[in-house]
C-alpha cells in the first residue's frame, strides 16, 4: 500500500479503489492487520512477482484525453448501411417463438 495522502485533483485518487483507511477497515474486518497481511495469507508465494511492473507513470485527465483525441482523429468516418434495405417482413412463429421470444436471450 502507498504512504501517499490521496490527491483530490488526480482522477484515480478520486475515483479507484478504497483510501488507505477504508482498506485497513476492510482488512480489520477479515481478521488481518493489514491489505498486505491478507495477501500474504492469500496469494501463494509461486504465483507473485517480485520485480515492480514496467509500467509508464498515470497520466493526467488532461493528458489521457488529449492521447485520446489524437487516436480518435485517426478514425476515418464512413457512411454505415447498417438496417438499409430492412424491409417489413412476417416472422415464421417458430423463430418468433422460440428465438426472440426466448427468455434466455436477454436474461441472464
Amino acid at each position: 500500500m502507498s504512504a501517499e495522502p490521496p490527491d483530490p485533483h488526480r482522477f484515480a485518487d478520486r475515483h479507484l479503489g478504497p483510501s488507505r483507511v477504508e482498506a485497513a477497515a476492510m482488512a480489520a474486518a477479515v481478521g488481518f492487520d493489514s491489505v498486505d497481511a491478507l495477501i500474504d495469507a492469500v496469494v501463494p508465494e509461486s504465483i507473485r512477482s517480485r520485480e515492480p511492473l514496467a509500467l509508464p507513470p498515470a497520466a493526467s485527465e488532461s493528458e489521457a484525453l488529449a492521447e485520446l483525441e489524437s487516436i480518435m482523429a485517426k478514425n476515418e468516418v464512413r457512411q454505415s448501411f447498417i438496417g438499409q434495405g430492412y424491409h417489413d417482413t412476417i416472422v415464421p412463429p417458430v423463430i418468433q417463438r422460440n428465438v426472440l421470444e426466448n427468455p434466455g436471450w436477454y436474461t441472464a
